[in-house]
């Protein structure tokens, strides 16, 4: 599946969707001016305070004021649901609409041919095009990596093979390409070009959810002739073209001659052999089916033809924003691990403790 609902980022934080109302607060100072209004104490004359001087200091005295603070508290708690705290739920999700990609290695003996460098050292044209590949599919050396794509991997000598299915799962990807060797003996020897890209075709043409892919292109890296399999390029291109599969055509190594080791006298010496690569057959097959031929005659070079196909092959990525809001006042929530219930109640509460204690042993004169 290319086309992915990920959530990237999720936000809980409480937010005011009516902070105004704050400016409210001071109205549940009102139950005071009765307190503290000596005009609005009720009075009663008698004759002789002495037969209540005896209760003045009771429970219920002290808690004479416990009603107003009720009441206070009650009108505070209104005007804080007015203002509507909450929790606001922001969530970003991530539809990307991916490349399905396979590369074709190229494994005959000729890729040890030591015209390549990695950090400063020769090596053999296998371990940089390795190299490389790896830095495109995970990303380095200036490649931002192919995360959302599907990328499949086929190794080719005198014969083709699938070495990694079309998967999302690179790190699977990655340890298959580890496992490419150069071809050890005659008969595994050879460049089959056109086997390997009608095994690509079949690959890429076996996609899952097509609608959900950009496009279908493949990654020919070779560094000869095809001198092996039953399939002529140019007629696996063809057969490509019918799909609608693009290929990219990358010729690999130095011109004129390279240094390549071989075993004489049983020691191994380097030789300068002729580099042969068939770029005529490479151009027409790209330009068959709309891709494009390059050339790479270094390590650099490798890098800079990988970013031109980064460019020329994005990923489409799409985000779409979501937010959600839980209003306190109406809905329960969480306060350092306790639910409790909406803030609603808690004005309601109050007021019916105040109507409760009013109304019997902190009553007062009208």
């Amino acid at each position: 599946m290319i086309l992915a609902d990920v959530p990237v980022v999720a936000i809980d934080r409480v937010e005011w969707l009516a902070p105004a109302a704050l400016l409210l607060l001071p109205l549940a100072l009102l139950p005071w001016w009765r307190v503290l209004d000596r005009r609005m104490r009720p009075e009663l004359v008698y004759s002789s305070v002495d037969l209540v001087r005896a209760s003045a200091d009771g429970m219920w005295r002290r808690l004479r004021t416990l009603p107003t603070i009720l009441r206070t508290l009650a009108i505070a708690s209104i005007v804080l649901c007015l203002a509507r705290p909450g929790t606001a739920d922001e969530e970003t999700r991530v539809f990307v609409e991916g490349v399905a990609i396979q590369m074709l290695v190229d494994r005959s003996s000729s890729m040890q041919a030591l015209d390549f460098t990695l950090d400063g050292r020769p090596v053999d044209r296998l371990s940089a095009v390795k190299a490389v590949a790896r830095d495109f599919i995970e990303g380095g050396d200036g490649l931002p990596g192919r995360p959302d794509d599907l990328i499949g991997l086929v190794g080719f000598a005198g014969y083709a093979d699938s070495l990694c299915p079309l998967t999302l799962d690179h790190d699977h990807l990655l340890a298959a390409l580890s496992t490419i060797r150069l071809a050890e003996t005659p008969d595994e020897d050879g460049t089959a070009i056109g086997d390997a890209i009608a095994l690509a075709v079949e690959r890429l043409n076996d996609v899952e959810d097509r609608k959900e892919v950009k496009s279908r292109i493949a990654i020919l890296l070779t560094d000869g002739e095809n001198t092996a399999g039953d399939l002529d390029p140019l007629v696996a291109a063809e057969i490509a073209r019918t799909y609608g599969i693009k290929i990219y055509t990358i010729g690999v190594g130095t011109r004129g001659v390279a240094k390549v080791p071989v075993r004489m006298m049983g020691r191994t010496v380097l030789r300068n052999m002729p580099v042969s690569i068939d770029e005529e057959t490479l151009r027409a097959v790209a330009k068959t089916t709309g891709g494009e031929y390059f050339r790479a005659t270094d390590t650099d070079s490798l890098v800079e033809i990988y970013e031109t196909i980064d460019d020329l092959e994005k990923t489409r990525t799409e985000q779409r924003r979501y937010r959600q809001f839980d209003d306190f006042a109406t809905a329960s929530f969480r306060l350092a691990g306790v639910p409790l219930p909406p803030l609603l109640v808690l004005p309601l509460l109050l007021l019916a403790a105040d109507l409760l204690l009013s109304g019997t042993r902190l009553g007062r004169l009208p």
